[in-house]
């Protein structure tokens, strides 16, 4: 018989049972730190096109502001996975804490849209260990048939800050603080998670030898990062078919490959464990985590411009229509996270949830600025409870079939490669809605048989307020058409992922932390022969 290997032993990392109280108490600090890095994004979404006013910006560093925060977290997540199998994971999750608020901190005193997107990337790499570390930390403690309760838990607190994160934005940008209060409002919930954490976590720490994947993780940041900025740059700053496209694509593509080889073939503990790709569910999960990145960030990120300049919203006003989104994607979460824990059945949540976003997303693909609010919150609704339903519930799927060791690894490539895709997903639409805004609101002054009365680039945000109606209509007609017609772009997206969801074969959740040996999945066999 095969000698496991001591790694993947039980250790002292496998706690005994902790009671609900005291998961709780742990649970304190670690749902403080989802909200810091929730509300980081959500506060700061209505407040953009403020901000790319006031700074001279355009909608290309409207989308940076975004995309910079996201590309930093997904090159990261999987490298604060892999650190989470080897160290504390306590000084981790606060560490990332630290970082996020130096972000925010220059972020606050950001003086031009250069500066500003630099504190996103900073702000990114911390949010990137946040968003890994949470689930990590949850899986280590609870075991897949309790965790969908704390995974609701989770789900609501992404929630709350969704629904807290536009209003707290709309209501600090409308006052004397501005559009810089959005990042400074996150850094006294980042102190005291951090404190929190200090009182309430106490996990064991791994006592091994450990080898980090240096080599690896470098190549793993370099490739996707080339590749991702090729995504967000081209169609704007130069062609999809030109050389600078092809280079960036093939450039990209060989440090990819060159990573999967080192991963692979050299790498002692790689940061992706490659054989975890084996079990179906894996492979299944990560591909429609991806997919579904596509769709959540792609379609939730420009709402708050359709609200304001396609419906004429102040940012307050803005906020307070995600709401129509985000109460339903907090009560199916909820939900789905309780009747999960006392079935064991999760796959028909993933099913219905994945086809409700696509219902959701054909639908939104029909809103123009004309569009009935109700019919808008309607359709808003309706991609809430398919959300709610769908991403805490892939990330269980992927832990139920892992064994404890390498919980971090595989918790965090479901989250990279969900980040990811949403990365890919906010650049390529952002690019498609500055060029179909161009053409639509061209087209607008040409039929008006008006001159503009500004200055206006091909990817302009405009002050709307300063405009006259007959052209201010013409703006809003551009955004609101051009934003409607994203839905259907990404629609096709969340259709994949709900094809990959029908084909993941069902296991029933475990009640115990470890993976009992006799169902070990085939990523165990080949751990316990390394």
């Amino acid at each position: 018989m095969t000698q496991v290997d001591p790694a993947t032993a039980p250790t002292a990392e496998q706690p005994d049972q902790m009671t609900h109280r005291q998961i709780l108490e742990a649970l304190s600090g670690l749902l403080l730190a989802m909200f810091v890095a929730m509300l980081s994004s959500t506060v700061v979404s209505n407040a953009l096109p403020r901000i790319v006013t006031d700074l001279e910006g355009s909608q290309t560093g409207y989308t940076w502001v975004v995309v910079a925060t996201l590309l930093a977290m997904t090159a990261t997540t999987p490298i604060w996975g892999k650190l989470a199998d080897l160290f504390s994971k306590k000084l981790l999750v606060q560490t990332a804490l630290v970082i996020f608020s130096v972000g925010s901190v220059v972020a606050t005193l950001a003086n031009s849209m250069e500066v500003l997107i630099g504190a996103r990337v900073i702000q990114g790499l911390g949010i990137g260990g946040l968003t890994a570390l949470v689930q990590v930390v949850i899986s280590s403690m609870v075991s897949p048939r309790e965790r969908g309760r704390y995974s609701g838990y989770i789900g609501a607190v992404f929630a709350a800050a969704t629904v807290s994160g536009p209003l707290i934005g709309g209501l600090i940008v409308d006052s004397p603080m501005g559009w810089r209060g959005c990042f400074a409002i996150g850094i006294p919930f980042a102190i005291a998670a951090f404190v929190l954490l200090q009182k309430t976590l106490h996990l064991p720490v791994i006592k091994r030898e450990v080898k980090i994947d240096y080599l690896g993780a470098t190549l793993i940041m370099g490739g996707v990062s080339i590749l991702l900025i090729w995504v967000s740059l081209a169609g704007n700053q130069f062609e999809w078919a030109s050389g600078t496209s092809y280079a960036l694509v093939a450039a990209g593509l060989l440090v990819t490959l060159v990573a999967v080889f080192v991963e692979i073939k050299i790498a002692a503990e790689p940061v992706i464990p490659m054989y975890l790709f084996r079990d179906r569910t894996m492979s299944l999960a990560t591909v429609a985590s991806a997919l579904v990145g596509v769709a959540m960030f792609g379609s939730t990120v420009y709402l708050s411009q359709y609200f304001q300049l396609a419906r004429g919203m102040s940012p307050t006003k803005a906020g307070l229509m995600t709401v129509a989104m985000v109460v339903p994607l907090m009560l199916s979460s909820l939900l789905s996270g309780r009747v999960i824990t006392r079935t064991g059945v999760w796959k028909r949540w993933l099913v219905a949830g994945m086809f409700l976003v696509v219902v959701a997303l054909v639908l939104l693909g029909t809103i123009d600025e004309s569009t009935h609010l109700v019919l808008v919150g309607l359709f808003m609704a309706v991609l809430g409870l398919g959300m709610g339903a769908t991403m805490q519930n892939l990330v269980l799927a992927v832990q139920n079939n892992v064994p404890l060791s390498e919980l971090g690894a595989a918790s965090s490539v479901v989250a990279f490669f969900r980040s990811m895709g949403g990365t890919a997903g906010v650049s390529v639409l952002g690019a498609i809605l500055g060029t179909q805004v161009a053409d639509k609101v061209a087209s607008g002054y040409q039929a008006a048989q008006q001159a503009p009365s500004g200055d206006f680039g091909t990817h302009t945000i405009p002050d709307l307020a300063s405009l006259a109606p007959w052209e201010a209509q013409i703006w809003e007609h551009g955004f609101g058409a051009s934003i409607g017609e994203l839905y259907l772009i990404a629609a096709p997206a969340a259709l994949l992922a709900f094809l990959c969801v029908l084909f993941i074969k069902e296991v029933p959740l475990r009640t115990t932390l470890s993976l009992p040996e006799e169902v070990a999945p085939e990523a165990t066999e080949e751990l316990q022969t390394r």
